[in-house]
Protein backbone atom coordinates (compact mmCIF):
# COMPACT_ATOMS: atom_id res chain seq x y z
CA UNK A 1 0.00 0.00 0.00
CA UNK A 2 0.97 3.61 -0.48
CA UNK A 3 -0.31 5.43 2.61
CA UNK A 4 -0.12 9.23 2.88
CA UNK A 5 -0.15 10.56 6.45
CA UNK A 6 -0.74 14.20 7.28
CA UNK A 7 1.99 15.14 9.78
CA UNK A 8 1.18 18.86 10.02
CA UNK A 9 1.18 18.91 13.87
CA UNK A 10 4.86 17.93 13.79
CA UNK A 11 5.62 21.38 12.38
CA UNK A 12 5.37 22.68 15.96
CA UNK A 13 7.27 21.56 19.09
CA UNK A 14 5.99 18.11 19.94
CA UNK A 15 3.32 17.46 22.52
CA UNK A 16 0.91 14.52 22.80
CA UNK A 17 -0.64 14.69 19.32
CA UNK A 18 2.71 15.07 17.58
CA UNK A 19 4.21 12.24 19.61
CA UNK A 20 1.32 10.00 18.58
CA UNK A 21 1.76 10.81 14.89
CA UNK A 22 5.48 10.13 15.03
CA UNK A 23 5.02 6.89 16.95
CA UNK A 24 2.37 5.57 14.59
CA UNK A 25 4.84 5.80 11.69
CA UNK A 26 7.40 3.56 13.38
CA UNK A 27 5.79 0.26 12.37
CA UNK A 28 6.18 0.60 8.59
CA UNK A 29 9.21 -1.76 8.56
CA UNK A 30 9.48 -1.45 4.77
CA UNK A 31 6.34 -3.52 4.13
CA UNK A 32 4.43 -0.51 2.80
CA UNK A 33 5.22 2.87 1.34
CA UNK A 34 4.46 5.58 3.89
CA UNK A 35 4.52 9.24 2.93
CA UNK A 36 4.76 11.97 5.58
CA UNK A 37 2.90 14.94 4.11
CA UNK A 38 2.40 18.52 5.33
CA UNK A 39 2.38 21.98 3.80
CA UNK A 40 4.62 23.89 6.23
CA UNK A 41 6.66 27.03 6.69
CA UNK A 42 10.44 26.77 6.44
CA UNK A 43 10.75 26.53 10.23
CA UNK A 44 7.89 24.03 10.36
CA UNK A 45 9.60 21.87 7.75
CA UNK A 46 12.74 21.79 9.91
CA UNK A 47 10.66 20.68 12.91
CA UNK A 48 9.06 17.90 10.84
CA UNK A 49 12.38 16.65 9.47
CA UNK A 50 13.89 16.61 12.97
CA UNK A 51 10.90 14.73 14.40
CA UNK A 52 11.01 12.11 11.63
CA UNK A 53 14.77 11.63 11.62
CA UNK A 54 15.55 7.92 11.45
CA UNK A 55 12.01 6.84 10.51
CA UNK A 56 11.86 5.18 7.06
CA UNK A 57 9.15 7.31 5.45
CA UNK A 58 9.09 9.42 2.32
CA UNK A 59 8.87 13.16 2.97
CA UNK A 60 6.51 15.39 1.00
CA UNK A 61 6.64 18.76 2.77
CA UNK A 62 5.90 21.70 0.45
CA UNK A 63 7.38 24.85 1.96
CA UNK A 64 4.96 27.79 2.04
CA UNK A 65 5.15 31.17 3.83
CA UNK A 66 1.51 31.04 5.03
CA UNK A 67 1.09 27.32 5.55
CA UNK A 68 -1.68 27.56 8.15
CA UNK A 69 -3.80 29.75 5.89
CA UNK A 70 -3.18 27.41 2.96
CA UNK A 71 -4.22 24.34 4.96
CA UNK A 72 -7.39 26.09 6.14
CA UNK A 73 -8.34 27.32 2.67
CA UNK A 74 -7.60 23.96 1.08
CA UNK A 75 -9.90 22.21 3.55
CA UNK A 76 -12.74 24.68 2.94
CA UNK A 77 -12.42 24.80 -0.84
CA UNK A 78 -12.09 21.04 -1.28
CA UNK A 79 -9.76 21.31 -4.25
CA UNK A 80 -7.40 20.39 -5.70
CA UNK A 81 -7.45 16.73 -4.60
CA UNK A 82 -4.51 15.71 -2.45
CA UNK A 83 -3.21 13.40 -5.21
CA UNK A 84 -2.23 16.51 -7.21
CA UNK A 85 0.47 17.14 -4.59
CA UNK A 86 1.42 13.69 -3.27
CA UNK A 87 0.74 11.43 -6.23
CA UNK A 88 -1.35 8.24 -6.30
CA UNK A 89 -2.31 6.71 -2.97
CA UNK A 90 -4.17 3.79 -1.44
CA UNK A 91 -5.05 5.58 1.80
CA UNK A 92 -4.97 9.17 3.06
CA UNK A 93 -4.93 9.75 6.82
CA UNK A 94 -5.48 13.38 7.83
CA UNK A 95 -5.08 15.28 11.08
CA UNK A 96 -7.12 17.96 12.84
CA UNK A 97 -5.19 20.63 10.96
CA UNK A 98 -6.45 20.02 7.42
CA UNK A 99 -8.74 17.74 5.46
CA UNK A 100 -8.28 18.18 1.70
CA UNK A 101 -10.36 16.05 -0.64
CA UNK A 102 -9.00 13.03 -2.50
CA UNK A 103 -9.88 11.27 -5.75
CA UNK A 104 -9.83 7.73 -4.42
CA UNK A 105 -8.44 5.32 -1.87
CA UNK A 106 -9.32 4.92 1.78
CA UNK A 107 -10.03 8.13 3.67
CA UNK A 108 -9.31 8.17 7.40
CA UNK A 109 -8.56 10.42 10.33
CA UNK A 110 -7.65 10.36 14.02
CA UNK A 111 -9.76 11.67 16.90
CA UNK A 112 -7.75 12.09 20.10
CA UNK A 113 -10.68 13.38 22.16
CA UNK A 114 -13.95 15.25 21.80
CA UNK A 115 -13.27 17.92 24.42
CA UNK A 116 -14.38 20.74 22.07
CA UNK A 117 -17.83 19.14 21.84
CA UNK A 118 -18.21 17.82 25.39
CA UNK A 119 -16.66 20.79 27.19
CA UNK A 120 -16.46 23.77 24.80
CA UNK A 121 -15.57 26.15 27.65
CA UNK A 122 -12.32 24.23 28.19
CA UNK A 123 -10.83 25.03 24.79
CA UNK A 124 -9.92 28.21 22.94
CA UNK A 125 -12.72 29.42 20.62
CA UNK A 126 -10.40 28.99 17.62
CA UNK A 127 -9.75 25.38 18.61
CA UNK A 128 -13.48 24.81 19.02
CA UNK A 129 -14.22 26.14 15.54
CA UNK A 130 -11.40 24.22 13.87
CA UNK A 131 -12.13 20.89 15.51
CA UNK A 132 -15.91 21.10 15.17
CA UNK A 133 -15.56 21.62 11.42
CA UNK A 134 -13.13 18.70 11.15
CA UNK A 135 -15.43 16.42 13.18
CA UNK A 136 -18.42 17.15 10.96
CA UNK A 137 -16.36 16.57 7.85
CA UNK A 138 -14.82 13.34 9.16
CA UNK A 139 -18.16 11.87 10.22
CA UNK A 140 -19.51 12.52 6.73
CA UNK A 141 -16.57 11.46 4.56
CA UNK A 142 -14.23 9.01 6.34
CA UNK A 143 -14.14 5.30 5.69
CA UNK A 144 -12.23 4.84 8.95
CA UNK A 145 -11.94 6.85 12.15
CA UNK A 146 -9.13 5.91 14.54
CA UNK A 147 -9.17 6.77 18.23
CA UNK A 148 -6.59 6.39 20.99
CA UNK A 149 -8.92 4.65 23.48
CA UNK A 150 -12.16 2.72 23.72
CA UNK A 151 -13.55 5.62 25.75
CA UNK A 152 -12.96 8.04 22.86
CA UNK A 153 -14.26 5.47 20.36
CA UNK A 154 -17.56 5.33 22.24
CA UNK A 155 -17.65 9.15 22.23
CA UNK A 156 -17.14 9.19 18.44
CA UNK A 157 -20.04 6.80 17.94
CA UNK A 158 -22.31 8.65 20.37
CA UNK A 159 -21.53 12.30 19.61
CA UNK A 160 -20.50 12.18 15.94
CA UNK A 161 -22.82 9.41 14.82
CA UNK A 162 -20.03 7.42 13.16
CA UNK A 163 -21.06 3.77 12.75
CA UNK A 164 -19.13 1.56 15.16
CA UNK A 165 -17.84 -0.65 12.34
CA UNK A 166 -15.93 2.32 10.92
CA UNK A 167 -14.14 3.08 14.21
CA UNK A 168 -10.82 1.50 15.22
CA UNK A 169 -8.97 1.84 18.54
CA UNK A 170 -5.22 2.30 18.11
CA UNK A 171 -3.71 2.75 21.56
CA UNK A 172 -0.58 4.91 21.81
CA UNK A 173 2.76 3.25 22.38
CA UNK A 174 5.54 3.96 24.83
CA UNK A 175 8.73 5.28 23.29
CA UNK A 176 11.86 3.23 23.98
CA UNK A 177 13.44 6.04 26.02
CA UNK A 178 10.86 5.55 28.78
CA UNK A 179 12.43 2.88 30.98
CA UNK A 180 13.46 2.84 34.63
CA UNK A 181 17.13 2.65 33.60
CA UNK A 182 18.83 5.92 32.76
CA UNK A 183 19.66 9.34 34.17
CA UNK A 184 17.44 10.88 36.82
CA UNK A 185 16.75 14.60 36.94
CA UNK A 186 18.17 16.47 39.93
CA UNK A 187 16.09 19.43 41.03
CA UNK A 188 17.86 20.15 44.30
CA UNK A 189 15.70 17.87 46.40
CA UNK A 190 12.77 15.40 46.29
CA UNK A 191 9.92 16.34 43.96
CA UNK A 192 6.62 15.19 42.57
CA UNK A 193 6.03 15.83 38.87
CA UNK A 194 3.17 16.82 36.63
CA UNK A 195 3.40 17.13 32.84
CA UNK A 196 0.65 19.19 31.22
CA UNK A 197 -0.08 22.25 29.14
CA UNK A 198 -1.20 25.05 31.43
CA UNK A 199 -4.92 25.22 30.66
CA UNK A 200 -8.15 24.76 32.66
CA UNK A 201 -8.79 21.13 31.69
CA UNK A 202 -5.48 20.00 33.20
CA UNK A 203 -6.64 21.17 36.64
CA UNK A 204 -3.25 22.31 37.86
CA UNK A 205 -4.61 24.87 40.30
CA UNK A 206 -6.19 22.09 42.35
CA UNK A 207 -2.84 20.28 42.26
CA UNK A 208 -1.10 23.37 43.64
CA UNK A 209 -3.72 23.57 46.40
CA UNK A 210 -3.00 19.92 47.19
CA UNK A 211 0.73 20.57 47.22
CA UNK A 212 0.25 23.18 49.96
CA UNK A 213 -1.09 20.37 52.17
CA UNK A 214 2.03 18.22 51.84
CA UNK A 215 4.24 20.35 54.05
CA UNK A 216 7.93 21.08 53.66
CA UNK A 217 10.56 18.74 52.29
CA UNK A 218 9.22 18.13 48.78
CA UNK A 219 8.85 20.19 45.60
CA UNK A 220 6.19 20.22 42.90
CA UNK A 221 7.71 20.32 39.40
CA UNK A 222 5.40 21.24 36.51
CA UNK A 223 6.62 20.60 32.96
CA UNK A 224 4.50 22.21 30.27
CA UNK A 225 4.10 25.35 28.22
CA UNK A 226 1.47 28.02 28.78
CA UNK A 227 -1.79 27.18 27.11
CA UNK A 228 -4.82 29.44 27.22
CA UNK A 229 -7.38 30.65 29.74
CA UNK A 230 -6.85 31.33 33.42
CA UNK A 231 -3.36 30.19 34.35
CA UNK A 232 -2.70 28.34 37.61
CA UNK A 233 -1.01 30.33 40.36
CA UNK A 234 2.37 28.66 40.34
CA UNK A 235 4.35 31.38 42.15
CA UNK A 236 4.18 29.34 45.35
CA UNK A 237 7.19 28.35 47.47
CA UNK A 238 8.32 24.89 46.45
CA UNK A 239 6.68 24.93 43.01
CA UNK A 240 9.09 24.68 40.07
CA UNK A 241 7.70 25.72 36.69
CA UNK A 242 9.92 24.00 34.13
CA UNK A 243 8.13 25.30 31.02
CA UNK A 244 8.04 23.37 27.78
CA UNK A 245 10.29 20.32 28.15
CA UNK A 246 11.65 18.63 25.00
CA UNK A 247 10.39 15.08 24.62
CA UNK A 248 13.88 13.62 24.91
CA UNK A 249 14.26 15.11 28.42
CA UNK A 250 11.00 13.85 29.90
CA UNK A 251 12.23 10.38 30.85
CA UNK A 252 14.85 11.70 33.26
CA UNK A 253 12.20 13.89 34.91
CA UNK A 254 9.88 10.92 35.34
CA UNK A 255 12.65 8.74 36.81
CA UNK A 256 13.74 11.37 39.29
CA UNK A 257 10.25 12.04 40.65
CA UNK A 258 8.92 10.60 43.91
CA UNK A 259 5.54 10.37 42.18
CA UNK A 260 3.84 11.50 39.00
CA UNK A 261 0.55 13.37 39.44
CA UNK A 262 -2.05 13.81 36.70
CA UNK A 263 -5.26 15.46 37.99
CA UNK A 264 -6.76 16.14 34.54
CA UNK A 265 -10.52 16.56 34.38
CA UNK A 266 -10.83 14.79 31.00
CA UNK A 267 -8.52 13.09 28.50
CA UNK A 268 -8.70 11.13 25.30
CA UNK A 269 -6.22 8.64 26.75
CA UNK A 270 -3.50 10.19 28.94
CA UNK A 271 -0.12 9.36 27.39
CA UNK A 272 2.04 10.86 30.19
CA UNK A 273 0.57 8.33 32.63
CA UNK A 274 1.94 5.28 30.80
CA UNK A 275 5.23 7.07 30.08
CA UNK A 276 5.71 7.68 33.80
CA UNK A 277 4.75 4.08 34.60
CA UNK A 278 7.28 2.78 32.09
CA UNK A 279 9.94 4.74 33.96
CA UNK A 280 8.98 3.04 37.21
CA UNK A 281 7.38 6.12 38.74
CA UNK A 282 4.26 5.63 40.89
CA UNK A 283 1.29 7.53 39.46
CA UNK A 284 -1.52 9.50 41.10
CA UNK A 285 -4.25 10.02 38.53
CA UNK A 286 -7.72 11.54 38.25
CA UNK A 287 -10.55 9.09 38.76
CA UNK A 288 -12.37 10.31 35.64
CA UNK A 289 -13.24 7.26 33.48
CA UNK A 290 -11.51 8.78 30.44
CA UNK A 291 -8.24 7.80 32.16
CA UNK A 292 -9.20 4.21 33.06
CA UNK A 293 -7.40 2.63 30.10
CA UNK A 294 -4.17 4.54 30.69
CA UNK A 295 -4.19 3.58 34.39
CA UNK A 296 -5.37 -0.02 34.42
CA UNK A 297 -5.01 -1.18 38.03
CA UNK A 298 -1.57 0.36 38.44
CA UNK A 299 -2.27 3.93 39.66
CA UNK A 300 -3.60 5.61 42.77
CA UNK A 301 -6.89 7.15 41.60
CA UNK A 302 -8.11 10.36 43.19
CA UNK A 303 -11.00 12.83 42.99
CA UNK A 304 -9.47 15.55 40.78
CA UNK A 305 -11.52 18.30 42.42
CA UNK A 306 -10.35 17.53 45.98
CA UNK A 307 -6.97 18.92 47.12
CA UNK A 308 -7.18 16.69 50.19
CA UNK A 309 -7.69 13.57 48.07
CA UNK A 310 -4.78 14.47 45.78
CA UNK A 311 -2.45 15.12 48.73
CA UNK A 312 -3.46 11.82 50.34
CA UNK A 313 -2.93 10.05 47.02
CA UNK A 314 0.60 11.45 46.69
CA UNK A 315 1.49 10.26 50.20
CA UNK A 316 0.11 6.81 49.44
CA UNK A 317 2.00 6.58 46.13
CA UNK A 318 5.29 7.45 47.81
CA UNK A 319 4.64 4.92 50.58
CA UNK A 320 3.69 2.15 48.12
CA UNK A 321 6.33 3.01 45.53
CA UNK A 322 7.77 -0.48 45.04
CA UNK A 323 4.44 -2.20 44.37
CA UNK A 324 3.06 0.60 42.19
CA UNK A 325 6.30 0.72 40.21
CA UNK A 326 6.11 -3.00 39.47
CA UNK A 327 2.46 -2.90 38.43
CA UNK A 328 2.97 0.25 36.41
CA UNK A 329 5.84 -1.19 34.37
CA UNK A 330 3.82 -4.32 33.64
CA UNK A 331 0.85 -2.23 32.52
CA UNK A 332 2.92 0.15 30.37
CA UNK A 333 4.56 -2.77 28.56
CA UNK A 334 1.21 -3.49 26.86
CA UNK A 335 1.40 -0.28 24.83
CA UNK A 336 3.75 -0.41 21.84
CA UNK A 337 4.04 1.66 18.69
CA UNK A 338 4.46 -1.55 16.71
CA UNK A 339 0.98 -2.63 17.74
CA UNK A 340 -0.37 0.86 17.05
CA UNK A 341 1.05 0.80 13.52
CA UNK A 342 -0.25 -2.72 12.94
CA UNK A 343 -3.80 -1.62 13.81
CA UNK A 344 -3.60 1.22 11.30
CA UNK A 345 -2.08 -0.82 8.48
CA UNK A 346 -4.38 -3.81 9.01
CA UNK A 347 -7.42 -1.54 8.94
CA UNK A 348 -6.30 0.08 5.67
CA UNK A 349 -5.62 -3.33 4.09
CA UNK A 350 -8.98 -4.72 5.17
CA UNK A 351 -10.82 -1.68 3.85
CA UNK A 352 -9.07 -2.00 0.49
CA UNK A 353 -9.80 -5.72 0.17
Amino acid sequence: MRVVVDVSPLSHPRTGVGNYIRGSLLAAEGAHELVAFAPATASGRREIETALDGIPVEHCVPTLPLAHAVRTAWSKLGRPPVERVVGPLDAFHFSDWMYPQQRGGIRSTMVHDLVPLRFPAWVHPRTRRMHAAKYRHAARTCDLVFTNSRFTADDVVELLGVPADRVRVAYPGVDEQFTRDGPRAELGGPYVLSVATLEPRKNLQTLVDAFRLLGDGIQLAVAGSAGWGAQPQLDVPGVRLLGYTPYAELSSLYRGAQAFVYPSRFEGFGMPVVEAMACGTPCVVSSHPSLDEACGDAAVRIDPESPEAIAAGIKRAVAERAELSRRGREHAARFTWHENGRVHLDAFAAALA
